[in-house]
């Protein structure tokens, strides 16, 4: 039995009707093409999430009444990827496949190797719009209530304090000793991934965020593209089956 689709709205409402309009009661009315009697979900993305039944629709909306009510724990242990910039279409499949194997937040990572550099400007403000915009879409497609937040981008350094800030930070590297399966991971807090570009984590990089208190860990023995290499480590830690707590 297939799960009914998501949809996202900026608040759920206090009643028990809620008319989708704009590109949500579009992508319902007129590419999912939702039928009267239908059942969809509905959340904020923030972790409150309705059932509810298609009672009408039209050009570019769908009229729905709730059914039911629940709210949803965050995740926990919050896990955050650290993404290092990608260039051209990889750079959104790293993040859509790292929100589908149920990835929390997500940092741009501006890395010494990085081809892509987003500098500061309408340029990098569209590039950051489109890693929100697939994380969005993601996220509605593995029906997640709670959407991933993507944040601005950030340095090394900047990288650096949050590690330091973290319940525990993992650097893939495949220089490193130690395999991520044999690591010990915390049980609450931050979880920050950190994935390097396709040319690399430099000597600097590491020796900074090791220093800050991260771990250098390798998934095995091959080396993964930059864009692939976050879902394959998330599905190692078991993120979307157990959250390994």
């Amino acid at each position: 039995m297939s799960t009914a689709p998501l949809f996202l709205v900026d608040a759920l409402p206090a009643g028990g009707v809620l008319v989708l309009d704009g590109p949500e009661g579009r992508h319902a009315a007129t590419v999912k093409r939702m039928r009267v009697g239908e059942v969809v979900q509905v959340t904020d993305g923030r972790g409150a999430l309705a059932q509810a039944v298609v009672e009408s629709t039209g050009r570019d909306t769908v009229s729905l009444a709730l059914t039911s009510r629940s709210t949803l724990a965050p995740p926990a242990p919050r896990v955050l990827l650290a993404q290092a910039l990608v260039k051209g279409d990889r750079s959104e499949l790293a993040v859509e496949m790292a929100t589908e194997a149920g990835v929390d937040g997500i940092l741009p990572w501006r890395a010494a190797r990085c081809v892509a550099r987003w500098e500061d400007g309408p340029r990098g403000d569209k590039a950051l719009a489109r890693w929100r915009s697939t994380v969005r879409e993601a996220a509605k497609q593995a029906r997640r209530p709670w959407l991933p937040v993507v944040e601005e981008p950030v340095t090394t350094a900047m990288l650096a304090r949050r590690v330091a800030d973290a319940a525990g930070a993992l650097v893939l590297h495949e220089g490193a000793t130690d395999r991520l399966a044999e690591v010990d991971l915390p049980t609450a807090g931050d979880l920050l991934l950190v994935v390097g570009p396709e040319g690399g984590v430099t000597d600097d990089e590491i020796a900074a965020l090791t220093a800050a208190g991260g771990r250098s860990v390798r998934l095995g023995g091959e080396v993964l593209r930059a864009s692939t290499a976050a879902a394959v480590a998330l599905g190692a830690l078991g993120v979307l089956t157990r959250r390994w707590s």
